[in-house]
């Protein structure tokens, strides 16, 4: 008797086994094509780096190119007027990235005021009017700001009938740090929405016995809020913020491309948009495959060291 139980412990554990198996086999099947995906985006443009090492010039192939070792990476440093460039380029790469960060509450706000609100309809109404503005791409936003912001468009037309100005506002022709303020503030506009979401769902997943307690204590809504909705997600803001940080010299191309012109060239130029004029309006390509090859290895250090202070601080609790 006892041995035939032990044959039938012996045999649903080798089906609990096949049977795992099975299904860490279609759940791979299912990740699959995301994971070949990303490899082919990520990983395989990285054969690219190898133009950093070549005097590479369009209409020679990289064969017909002369090797030259680390000469781009030294080129970096041995001309001042290079590193007075590039020290300009971070300056404001770092300001943007601050000011991202700086604002990086917003979405949370947002969405602990956007859970106070009762009716339904009304949540999502306002949900759907914030969280659309993600989805609209950049070169719309900048034929919208146009629109409304150039010399001839509607907020200078309608500023100059009511009389209160004689001459239009260059408000596109921004130049000096006001530009850093003004990018972060269009950033923040097209972002908040989306970003609201993933703190929405943080709130929703909390325990709702804690509320009830609480308003049995006779807690209002600020002090459920500060209590129990804040310290819900702050492990949730605390992980997009530190990932944040490690993706701090990565500010995109798009907005600050089409936002560029004559007067705020000097204070909109981050690190992304001066590898492409380094590449497409300077003919450099291997000295901007240098440039975003340092970039890349210093945001990956910045990731694993921003990694290793979550642990220190959170008690072994990793971001990655």
């Amino acid at each position: 008797m006892s041995l035939g139980r032990k044959k039938d412990k012996t045999v649903a554990a080798t089906a609990g086994r096949r049977r795992k198996r099975r299904e860490g086999f279609i759940l791979f099947a299912m990740a699959f094509p995301l994971i070949a995906l990303s490899f082919a985006f990520t990983y395989l443009p990285l054969h690219g780096w190898i133009y950093a090492f070549y005097d590479f010039r369009p209409g020679f192939t990289l064969a017909q190119s002369e090797f030259v070792g680390f000469h781009w990476f030294t080129v970096l440093f041995d001309n001042p007027i290079r590193v007075q460039q590039i020290l300009q380029v971070l300056r404001n790469t770092f300001a943007m990235s601050g000011l991202a960060i700086a604002f990086s509450w917003f979405p949370v706000a947002f969405a602990l005021l956007l859970s106070e609100i009762r009716s339904t309809g009304m949540k999502k109404g306002i949900q759907v009017l914030t969280t659309l503005p993600h989805y609209i791409s950049w070169v719309l936003v900048f034929a919208m700001a146009f629109a409304m912001l150039s010399t001839d468009g509607m907020v200078n037309n309608l500023l100059m009938s009511l009389g209160l100005i004689d001459t239009p506002i260059q408000f596109l022709r921004a130049s000096g740090p006001r530009v850093w303020g003004i990018m972060t503030a269009w950033g923040v506009w097209k972002s908040f929405g989306f970003g609201a979401i993933i703190y929405l769902a943080a709130i929703s997943g909390l325990d709702q016995e804690l509320f009830e307690a609480a308003r049995v204590d006779g807690a209002g809504r600020f002090r459920l809020i500060w209590h129990i909705s804040i310290p819900g997600i702050l492990p949730t803001y605390m992980v997009l913020l530190l990932l944040a940080i490690a993706n701090f010299l990565n500010n995109g191309f798009e907005q600050f491309f089409l936002f560029e012109n004559a007067f705020n060239v000097r204070h909109i130029e981050v690190l992304d948009l001066y590898v492409y004029n380094l590449s497409f309006r300077g003919r450099s390509f291997s000295l901007a495959t240098a440039i975003s090859m340092m970039r890349s290895v210093i945001s990956v250090i910045m990731l694993f060291s921003i990694n290793w202070l979550s642990k220190l601080l959170r008690g072994g609790e990793s971001i990655i």
